[in-house]
């Protein structure tokens, strides 16, 4: 039996207690650094995909038309679909942020992030925030878990009008089509737990074009550029 009240509670209780000046500490400095960077697109996906890769390639390209247009780009920091997205900035002379989190493996800072917008995180959810309240649209590659609980945390916020509307552009049809096709068949229409009017929020695309024409359309309906 799991025991429910270990001898050290009062000391759990307490470390919990001053943890929240750590996350209290973690959000002033994000918000305080992210303010100064202006209008950006995050870039979501795996860190496992390695340059070469088609989509790897593809993120590049798109992080860097997303930069042309004005934008600048914010990823999670790390390797794979983040480096690219980094890359694609700091080629096309943009800003190229990093949120990178601290964990056992997988992440560590990519060489693409400027050197003075890369920050640290020791809390996910803290990290999230950073990344919905900075950013002026989503582009989501192919990618695992993580990926996912992004894009869906995205779209909750905006479906329960806790955040404003913005796009939401996943890339990939080979990769986003049959999760899409399963949304549709049968949560809107079998079993009606979420309604078509949602799916609006989603757009799906597979070339950098096409993402750039997505966020052009939508703040063009808000007479708002990129570099405002």
């Amino acid at each position: 039996m799991v025991d429910k009240h270990p001898k050290n509670w009062n000391e759990i209780k307490t470390n919990d207690s001053w943890a929240l000046f750590k996350i209290m500490s973690e959000f002033v400095h994000g918000y305080e650094r992210l303010s100064e960077i202006g209008p950006c697109v995050s870039i979501f996906g795996s860190a496992r995909t390695q340059p070469g890769e088609k989509y790897y390639e593809l993120a590049v390209k798109v992080a860097r038309k997303i930069v042309d247009q004005g934008y600048g780009v914010i990823t999670g920091g790390g390797p794979g679909i983040m480096e690219a997205g980094n890359k694609g900035a700091h080629l096309g002379g943009g800003t190229s942020v990093g949120l990178n989190i601290d964990l056992p493996f997988e992440q560590h800072d990519n060489p693409y992030i400027d050197s003075n917008k890369s920050l640290d995180f020791d809390y996910f959810f803290v990290r999230k925030v950073m990344f919905v309240k900075y950013s002026q649209g989503f582009v989501v590659m192919p990618g695992g878990f993580g990926t996912l609980d992004e894009l869906f945390e995205a779209i909750t916020l905006i479906q329960t009008k806790k955040i404003d509307k913005f796009p939401i552009i996943l890339v990939g049809s080979d990769f986003w089509g049959g999760l899409l096709d399963w949304i549709k068949s049968t949560l809107a229409d079998k079993f009606k737990t979420v309604s078509k009017e949602d799916l609006d929020l989603i757009h799906l695309v597979d070339t950098e074009e096409e993402v750039v024409t997505i966020l052009d359309e939508f703040y063009n309906q808000y007479d708002l550029s990129p570099n405002f």
